[in-house]
């Protein structure tokens, strides 16, 4: 008598949602930068159609907002009840640094986002701390402003730097190359740049990143109004 064949079982796929989307569309802008982010090369990494897709995202400008606000949301924890105004603010920065390190597209993308943007809640975030600093009123605003200005140009720098470098490059060997270069200039038209050339050859970029927010902080606290 014959035996009959089981039909092995096929996998079942996960169903396709927004967040399903949005993960792959990190993934896709991770590995083939903004210019590889196509719906087409979309449907082909979550094997479906392009059509399905579009049942949960209108287009590409969503898409993008929806992959940044995946990437910043990582940054922006529980609030710690133990950490003071200063420690959850350096907690804060350095969560968007990193993200924007991992994520270099994300700082170029940034100027395109909506005003609804998810760097809204990083401001809000940045404010409130700001607000625990005692810091007058009428200085809120700049407080704030200056904090965000810096975290996203210094993040989206070091980004940018991340992008423009060869993968195959060695940093120790390109920063000792660019110091060696400031060692040479003009003595008389570049005194301080030479004089730092050592400093940028073994420099770390998160410690120095974390150090001009320390100095930013030090001069917003001189604001803050005295306890009653």
């Amino acid at each position: 008598m014959a035996t009959s064949s089981r039909r092995p079982e096929r996998r079942r796929q996960e169903p396709l949602s927004r967040e399903r989307i949005v993960s792959a569309a990190v993934e896709l802008l991770d590995t083939a930068g903004e210019g590889g982010l196509t719906f087409r090369a979309l449907a082909k990494r979550l094997a479906t159609g392009p059509g399905a897709i579009y049942w949960h995202v209108t287009g590409r400008t969503e898409l993008l907002g929806a992959a940044i606000d995946s990437v910043i949301a990582t940054t922006l924890p529980g609030d710690d009840a133990d950490a003071t105004p200063r420690e959850a603010i350096r907690a804060l920065a350095l969560g968007v640094f990193d993200a924007m390190d991992a994520h270099p597209w994300v700082g170029a993308q940034l100027t395109h986002a909506p005003a609804q943007s998810p760097m809204l809640r990083v401001f809000e975030r940045i404010g409130r701390q700001v607000q625990a600093l005692r810091v007058p009123e009428t200085a809120q605003f700049t407080a704030a402003s200056s904090l965000m200005s810096y975290i996203l140009g210094v993040a989206g720098q070091n980004a940018a730097n991340t992008r423009a470098l060869q993968r195959d490059t060695d940093r120790t060997e390109f920063l000792d190359s660019v110091a060696t270069a400031w060692t040479e200039l003009d003595p008389d038209e570049f005194a301080f740049t030479r004089s730092v050339a050592g400093q940028l050859r073994g420099h770390d970029d998160r410690e120095e990143f974390l150090a001009g927010i320390d100095l930013i902080l030090t001069g917003i606290t001189a604001l803050r109004q005295p306890t009653a």
